[in-house]
Order: structure tokens, then C-alpha cells, then sequence
């Protein structure tokens, strides 16, 4: 039985097109303003100091609901279009 082991990898350089990089830093750059929303005015974040108030008061607010969007879109969106461009990247060489 004879298997072919590899020996050494061969350097992929990976060069990605500036809309990679784009649409890679949309969801990371969105969830880091939402922080700094966040610290910028705290008094908008209801969980700080929740008096009294209901559960969808505490959890709908506009910080933490543009970290989630941020998030979400980096994990939902950006990975498959990432992928989409790359591959059209690499179709087009």
C-alpha cells in the first residue's frame, strides 16, 4: 500500500479585496459604537437602574439592540457573503 503523506504545506496567501474587508468590519465597528453608546449614556441603558420597569422595557434599548444587530449581522450575514466574495474572487482569477 503506498499513501502520499505531504511533506510541507505550500504558503497560501490569503489577499483579501478591500470589500472583504468591509463587510468583515461592518458587524465588529456597529457593536463597538453600540458600547460606546452604551458608556457615552448610561442613563439610556434601563439596566443600570431598572426602577420598575418591565422586562421588554429593560431588554429594548437602543445600545444593546445595536450591539445585537452588530453581532448578528457579523455572524449571519458577513460570514456567507464573505464567502460569496471570495469565491467570486477567486472564480474571476
Amino acid at each position: 500500500m503506498e499513501t502520499s503523506l505531504v511533506h510541507s504545506i505550500p504558503a497560501q496567501t490569503r489577499r483579501h479585496t478591500w470589500r472583504v474587508r468591509t463587510v468583515s468590519l461592518v458587524g465588529p465597528a456597529t457593536a463597538a459604537a453600540g458600547l460606546v453608546w452604551a458608556i457615552l449614556q448610561p442613563y439610556r441603558v434601563t439596566l443600570l437602574h431598572p426602577r420598575g420597569e418591565s422586562f421588554w422595557w429593560l431588554v429594548i434599548e437602543p445600545p444593546l439592540l445595536v450591539v445585537v444587530v452588530g453581532i448578528v449581522f457579523a455572524l449571519f450575514v458577513a460570514r456567507p457573503l464573505i464567502a460569496d466574495l471570495e469565491e467570486g474572487h477567486a472564480a474571476s482569477r
